[in-house]
Parts: C-alpha cells; structure tokens; sequence
C-alpha cells in the first residue's frame, strides 16, 4: 500500500517550475493583443480599409480575448490550469494559422475588402490566447502559499505583460526582411513552441493532480496541505459569480478596469496607427513608441502593487488615474509630437499602477466573493480593448485627421469618471472592511 509521504512525493512540478511554464505562456497567448497593430497599415494599403475598419480589425482580438476570461478562470477551479491554458493557445494557434494561410495564397496582389471579415474571424480566435491571463492567475494561486502569492504573481503578470511591446518590435522587424507572411509563420512558429514549453514545465497544483488520480475531494486536499497548498476552489463557482454579480461594488471595480486595462490594450492596438497617420512617423519611430509604452506600463504595475500595499489601493487608484487624465489631456490638445510622446508616458504610468490598485480594492470591497468579483473585473473590464479602438477610428473617420488627436478626449472622460467612482468605493470603504474581517476567506484571487 502506498503511504501518504510517497504520494506526496510523487506530485509533479513544484511551485517555481509552475510559476515559470505559466509566465511562458500567458507571454506566448498574451502577444495576439498586437496581432494587428503592427501591421494594420500595411493593410490599409492593400485593402484600402477607412480608420474605422481598421479599428474594429486591432480591436477583435480583444473580443474573445475578454469574453473568455470569465468562464476559463472559472474552469480552473474545476480542472486545474493547463487543460484551459491549452485549449486557449491551440485556439489561438488556429487563428495564427489561419491568417497565415490567407497572406500565403492572397498577399499581396489578391488581398481585398472582400477578405475583411476572415481577418476579423481568424484576429478573434488568435485573440484566445490573450484570455491565458485568467487562466494562469488561478493556476499561479494554487500553487503558492498566500505569503508568497503577491510577488509570485507580480513576477507573472509584470513579465508576462510584457509580450505585446516585445511584439510590436519584433513583428515588423520579421516582415520587413522576410515579408508579411513570413511574420506570421515566425509568430506561429513562436506559438508552438511556447505551448511545448508550457506543457513541460506547467503543471496543476497538487489538489488537482490528486483528483484526476481519482482522489475524493477530502482526500485530495488533505494530501495537498501536506504538499504546501494553503488555497483550494471555492465550492460553488456558479454560486460566487452570482454573488459578486449582486453585489454593487463589483460595478464600479470592473469600470475601473476597463479604463484601466481594456485601456491599455485599445493603446497597444491603436497607437501604432495613430504615430504613422497623424504625425507621420516613421514606421520604426510608431512601432518603438508603442513598444515603449506597453512595456513600460506592463512594468510599472510590479511596483504598483508594492505601493498599492503600502499606501492603500484608493490613494494609489486616484494618483493612477490622476496621471491618466493630464496625459489624455495633454494627447487630447497637442499637435506638437514631443508633447504628445510626454503625454503618452503619463497615460502608460496611469494605466500600469492602476492596474495594480483596482485587484488590491477587491477583496476588501467584495469580500464574499473574490473570485467571482475578480473574474467579473477582469473579463468585462478587458473589454476596453474591443470597444475603445473603433471609438478612436469612427473619431478620426468623421473629423479627419484631428480627429486621431480629438479621440483621445474618451480617456479623459474614462478618468474623470474613475476619479469619482474610486471616491465613492472609498467613502464607503468602512462598511466594507468590517464585513472583510468577518467573511470567511476560502476563495483564490485570479486577477487578470
């Protein structure tokens, strides 16, 4: 008979391994959020797409990309990580692919208006790979201690964030020695072996791995506390999302975040547009200020945590968007490039420590139901990406070219509103917290 140490033993992965296949890939599936980006002038050229088509082509990624957050995150908690992690990179793979096959047999002579919607279909299945980022929190959290799980996931989130400036850099320097489609082979080819890597370092944490061996759900988690694992799936998960679905507070949060991260995913999609059509910059001057600013905003939110921890999430949330509104505001008004570029620093600022701050306020403003509030705020907030980006190209269709400028007047308006929706959580911060100290905290947080 096999003793409970030997069990124990034979659990495979370990904490750092998990933490590092999760990273690989969230990276790897995170990277379709510039799927388009990069290359939408090339087809505006070829397809002569109006600013409005080339909005809503940057934005579809982020579609599904958002949408799927919620009920993926949610498949964690029945099945562990890496069957939802897999599903959504393989999806993803067969976007890639898909755009692939249409630039090998129709690019260049062949690609025309009459091939828009298939670039939105396959930008919508390659867009899967963007909901890893649910996915891997939940994954993530499983596998560390709560003492450890704030610099565990830092490191998961900050570095994994940083795929799309990477990208934005890497794509077109691809295509322009190789050809269009020779990018998207590279960025298939990167894909896959992403997914191998994760397949061989990312593993479900314990409790999982006892239940697929045919444990009960008492023995699994007893077996997995031997093992180190503090946090196990709530037992309801229908039952948490309704839950923080009926709490108001949820509402505000997830408003947050769509200004927040659906916004910073609409910037890292539109700017290399906005950069070449206004200003006219180069294209290496567009894709390097937009690289710059994913990346600096995907880094900022490390300390954005640490800050949030120290000073408070409201405090931090209110200095974030802050510093949103006077670089929005400052984009909004200027027509002169080096102030536009310090208004952009600003913005990729705002929206990184924002980022941070808005799943610090969650559980103490949904105490009940973290991980539902979370899945609500991460999924639906995302959003910002999809909606955002056809804005700011319906904006510049009918004002001409101020209107690249004049659009940027949505995110004044965004942060204004999150200015004093950040206020009205924290005038009712009291109530909130007393019930935070009596609720029973047996829920992961999977942030995203």
């Amino acid at each position: 008979m096999q003793t409970t140490s030997s069990r124990v033993d034979s659990i495979k992965g370990s904490p750092q391994r998990s933490l590092i296949g999760a990273t690989i890939g969230f990276f790897i599936g995170f990277g379709a959020v510039s799927l388009f980006g990069p290359t939408a002038l090339t087809f505006i050229k070829l397809m002569h797409l109006d600013p409005g088509q080339v909005g809503l082509l940057v934005a579809m990624p982020m579609l599904t990309g958002s949408l799927l957050r919620i009920p993926f995150g949610a498949w964690v908690d029945r099945d562990g990580g890496k069957l939802p992690f897999l599903v959504l990179l393989f999806a993803s793979v067969v976007g890639i692919a898909g755009l692939y096959w249409m630039l090998l047999t129709l690019y260049p002579s062949h690609l025309t208006q009459a091939d828009y919607p298939w670039l939105l279909f396959f930008g919508a299945l390659g867009g899967c790979g963007i909901a890893t980022f649910s996915v891997g929190i939940g994954q993530v959290s499983y596998w560390f201690p709560q003492a450890q799980q704030g610099k565990a996931l830092a490191f998961y989130a900050g570095f994994g964030n940083t795929s799309p400036g990477l990208v934005a850099i890497v794509l077109p320097l691809i295509i322009a020695f190789g050809g269009l489609w020779v990018g998207y082979l590279v960025s298939l080819v990167i894909v896959l072996s992403g997914i191998a890597l994760y397949t061989f370092l990312g593993f479900n944490a314990p409790y999982f791995q006892r239940l697929r061996r045919g444990s009960t759900p008492d023995q699994a988690r007893e077996a997995a506390k031997l093992q180190g694992q503090e946090l196990f799936p709530a037992a309801s998960v229908l039952r948490t999302l309704m839950d923080s679905a009926a709490s108001w507070r949820t509402w505000p949060l997830v408003a947050l975040y769509f200004t927040s991260f659906g916004g910073f995913l609409a910037l890292t999609a539109w700017l290399p547009t906005f950069w070449g059509s206004f200003y006219k910059t180069p294209h290496w001057v567009a894709l390097g200020l937009t690289a710059g600013f994913s990346l600096f905003a995907s880094l900022i939110r490390v300390p954005g945590g640490s800050w949030s921890d120290r000073f408070g999430g409201e405090k931090i949330a209110l200095l974030a968007f802050a510093a949103l509104l006077i670089g929005a505001g400052v984009m909004t008004l200027s027509q002169d490039f080096w102030l536009t570029v310090l208004g952009e620093a600003f913005v990729a600022a705002g929206m990184g420590v924002a980022n941070a701050a808005v799943f610090k306020l969650v559980p103490h403003y949904v105490p009940h139901a973290v991980g539902g509030t979370a899945g609500w705020v991460g999924g639906l907030g995302a959003l910002g990406g999809f909606v955002v980006p056809p804005i700011l190209g319906h904006m510049a269709q009918t004002m001409g070219s101020i209107g690249y400028i004049r659009g940027y007047s949505v995110y004044i308006g965004l942060a204004v509103l999150s200015i004093a929706l950040t206020s009205l959580l924290y005038l009712t911060r009291t109530g909130a917290t007393s019930r935070a100290l009596r609720a029973p905290r047996h829920e992961s947080l999977t942030s995203s």
